[in-house]
């Protein structure tokens, strides 16, 4: 399944649970506005902690998502390879494992 499926199913899922529990989704979509809004941080900034969290934490559809945010900004391959290096420093193997993850999803989507 490619990253824009993965990407589209992920976002059927969320649309089910928002039905379901309406409050808290509507509290984390509240607090997600909130973080954009607050402080200094450009978009692409916040772009790429958001990608790096879900490299070291690793949540594929974060990376999908953010991976498709970051690309809305100016930001390049070359900027993307090197968070990606800092990623791979910080978290060892599993964060290289996710990173190539984030690679992959930014060629397909930037295809």
């Amino acid at each position: 399944m490619s990253y824009k499926d993965k990407s589209a199913q992920m976002r059927a899922e969320l649309r089910a649970m928002n039905k379901l529990i309406p409050q808290t989704s509507t509290a984390f979509a509240g607090l997600s506005k909130a973080a954009k809004e607050e402080g200094t941080l450009s978009d692409k900034e916040r772009e790429y902690i958001a990608l790096a969290i879900g490299i070291s934490q690793r949540c594929e559809p974060c990376i999908s998502f953010h991976v498709e945010a970051l690309q809305k900004t100016d930001a390049t391959r070359a900027d993307l390879a090197a968070l990606l290096a800092m990623c791979i420093q910080m978290g060892g193997g599993p964060a290289l494992m996710y990173a190539a993850h984030a690679l992959a999803a930014w060629d397909e989507m930037a295809g």
